[in-house]
């Protein structure tokens, strides 16, 4: 891969570690430091061809140094950003088992850096983004002096996702996660049940008259009393003449005709 400068380097493809390309974030080990966008980039040892371009653009920037930063005189001890994965950390401690076979490096920038994928498009979805993906980066080695302090740092440019990877941290993606758990039936449904509506009842205007009074209510029944006879009297046998209200007359015998 061509380099822009002596002192800038596209790498091969790299795993992202420490992400911190989306959201800026400050060095907690620091005091007073800075919010900077960061990754730390593991280098497969295999990749001889990138270790190389990173060594030449790190002398290019030495050489830059002793004439802008340094005062025309090399130091003697130069820190450089690249460190051995197999090694230890400057704090002593051992570095972490995703850095065996690697070489170490991280790349920091005040501005956040073109994140694209393999068609050069950027990437929206920030969940795409993230520790423990694949990618190609751009850097840049420079020269600083800072607080009596002399070295090399390495600049963060842009970064092309290549593919995904195993989250780093801890961190696990959602077909891992809901992977092998299969679909589950949603409750059953209640079929509602249908009533007529009650339609509200209208309120009457108070100019309205109804057409036909309304009828007053029936008078209750009274009771049929059995009629009482006069004092005196006694009741009509049967067999009156409804006209005349005298007896029918009888035969002699008792019978009439016979």
């Amino acid at each position: 891969m061509a380099n822009i400068k002596p002192t800038t380097v596209t790498t091969g493809e790299v795993r992202i570690s420490y992400e911190h390309l989306l959201k800026p974030h400050a060095n907690s080990n620091l005091p007073n430091a800075e919010l900077k966008y960061s990754a730390t980039l593991l280098i497969p040892k295999s990749d001889i061809a990138t270790k190389q371009r990173i060594d030449a653009a790190i002398q290019a920037a030495i050489q830059e140094g002793i004439t802008t930063k340094w005062g025309g005189v090399k130091p003697p001890q130069i820190p450089i950003p690249i460190h051995d994965g197999d090694g230890v950390r400057q704090s002593g401690e051992p570095y972490g088992p995703e850095c065996k076979g690697h070489w170490v490096m991280t790349a920091s920038s005040k501005q956040q850096p073109e994140i694209v994928d393999l068609n050069l498009q950027p990437i929206i979805n920030a969940t795409e983004i993230y520790s423990g993906m694949y990618a190609r980066v751009c850097v840049n080695f420079f020269a600083y002096a800072n607080a009596g302090k002399k070295g090399i740092g390495c600049g963060l440019g842009p970064v092309q996702k290549t593919r995904d990877g195993e989250p780093l941290a801890g961190g696990i993606s959602a077909a891992e996660a809901f992977s092998g758990q299969g679909g589950f039936a949603p409750p059953a449904q209640t079929a509602p049940g249908y009533s007529q509506s009650a339609y509200p009842k209208q309120p009457t205007p108070p100019w309205y008259t109804p057409a036909y009074p309304a009828a007053p209510p029936a008078a209750p029944a009274q009771p049929q009393q059995p009629p009482v006879p006069s004092p005196g009297t006694s009741a009509q046998p049967a067999g009156l003449n409804p006209i005349t209200g005298q007896p029918y007359a009888q035969a002699a015998g008792g019978v009439m005709g016979l």
